[in-house]
């Protein structure tokens, strides 16, 4: 091969690996935007490692009035609490009304929170689903219809955040990302720091 071939192959061949490398990077975290009334006081989960337990308290108050035959529903969520590696955090609104928790099993992640909110008080509806297809339900599907999922392949929620008063969630926003589990540092408070943060 002539000289003047082989340097125009490695003048093209450095150009290429130079326009590579000056690709950017798809950042690795997204948020779900907030939905709810979101009156009351923030919250944003956070722990150390990949999420391993769910539980949430929902409230039903249903009411009859047989003579009138009418029947009303006012069931929501009262307050949920995640666990990271061993740890719960603490329980974001309030322990009242009945219980549902799940634990994750190895390799198992949220992948997918959806549900349904009331516009004028609280999240109605949770549904929190994982990449192994089971899924955690609390409260009852009425009201304004909701979907999180991840924006990048392979990320899995990291924290959620939102709103909550005296008797439960009022708002409820999702944040995704990676989980480094042999990496040391993997804080949801560096997740939070990095992807859209709420306005309280």
């Amino acid at each position: 091969m002539p000289p003047f071939c082989r340097m125009f192959l490695i003048l093209v061949v450095t150009v290429f690996l130079a326009s590579c490398s000056a690709m950017p990077i798809k950042d690795p975290y997204s948020y779900s935007s907030a939905v709810g009334q979101g009156l009351g006081t923030p919250f944003a989960s956070y722990g150390e490692g990949r999420i391993t337990g769910v539980r949430v308290w929902e409230t039903n108050n249903n009411y009859y009035y047989y003579y009138y035959y009418s029947y009303n529903s006012n069931a929501y969520i009262s307050g949920f609490q995640l666990r990271y590696g061993n740890t719960w955090s603490p329980v974001f609104g309030s322990e009242g009304g009945l219980k549902q928790e799940i634990e994750l099993f190895n390799d198992e992640a949220i992948v997918e929170v959806s549900g349904k909110y009331n516009p004028a008080d609280y999240i109605c509806y949770l549904v929190l689903t994982t990449n192994m297809g089971r899924t955690l339900s609390a409260g009852l599907p009425n009201q304004v219809s909701f979907n999180f999922y991840p924006a990048n392949m392979g990320n899995e929620l990291r924290l959620l955040s939102g709103r909550f008063n005296g008797a439960g969630i009022t708002s409820i926003g999702a944040h995704w990302g990676l989980v480094y589990m042999e990496g040391a540092g993997n804080s949801t408070l560096e997740t939070a720091m990095e992807t859209v943060t709420p306005i309280f």
